[in-house]
């Protein structure tokens, strides 16, 4: 069967995954360019190079293409940033190391465009803010529970509901610096500057939940 053929028949054999990522990339840079609303099923089919055709064989609206490339770039930031050893008895370092990538994934400029295109689009369709919090935020706030539940579990933090703690460490990481960059408050900060705010978020964090006698010395030891 001829390539021509998959474009025109694509049912009769697994869809390509390398063709699937190539719209999924060239609708990220139209989305990103032009906002939901300004972008066209037609100009995604130009960036991504694919014929209009083939881009409704694998994605049936512009609605469905958006959710699944944010879905899909949530879900891989969630998985590639909370990887905890949840073995580790130096839970300061674990959770500094966290909350650093963390910050500085959030404020990557394609990572704000993107928190501001799903916002901008959720008024009009609120399913694509639900789908984006549940794929991103809540996967990786589930994820730092589980190494909590294990903290706690070890004698290493004492916390009563640990499903509340991982997202108020989240927002502590996060929430002054994120808000900002979404408001073009300021430009991006340097590595200290975000060093600085997670070393905060853990004073903060291990004030409330460390052992007694030992949140206060962990969250003022020596710097990395």
């Amino acid at each position: 069967m001829s390539t021509a053929s998959l474009d025109i028949a694509p049912a009769a054999a697994p869809l390509d995954s390398a063709k699937r990522r190539q719209i999924l990339d060239g609708a990220r840079r139209v989305f990103l360019a032009e906002g939901f609303d300004g972008a066209s099923m037609g100009e995604i089919a130009r960036a991504a190079g694919v014929s209009k055709g083939t881009l409704y064989v694998y994605f049936d609206s512009k609605e469905a293409l958006f959710e699944a490339l944010t879905l899909e770039e949530r879900a891989g930031l969630a998985e590639a940033l909370f990887r905890l050893d949840e073995a580790d008895p130096d839970v300061r370092s674990a959770l500094r190391q966290l909350g650093i990538s963390f910050l500085e994934a959030m404020l990557a400029p394609d990572h704000v465009s993107v928190v501001r295109m799903v916002i901008g689009a959720s008024e009009k369709f609120p399913r694509f803010g639900q789908a984006f919090y549940e794929a991103g935020p809540r996967r990786g706030a589930a994820r730092l529970k589980s190494y909590l539940d294990r903290q706690v579990e070890a004698g290493r933090l004492v916390i009563a509901d640990t499903a509340v703690a991982a997202e108020q460490f989240l927002s502590l990481c996060a929430a002054s610096m994120l808000r900002r960059a979404l408001f073009s408050v300021s430009g991006r900060p340097d590595r200290c500057a975000i060093e600085r705010e997670i070393d905060g978020a853990l004073l903060v964090f291990l004030s409330a939940y460390g052992p007694t006698g030992h949140s206060s010395r962990s969250a003022a030891a020596t710097r990395d």
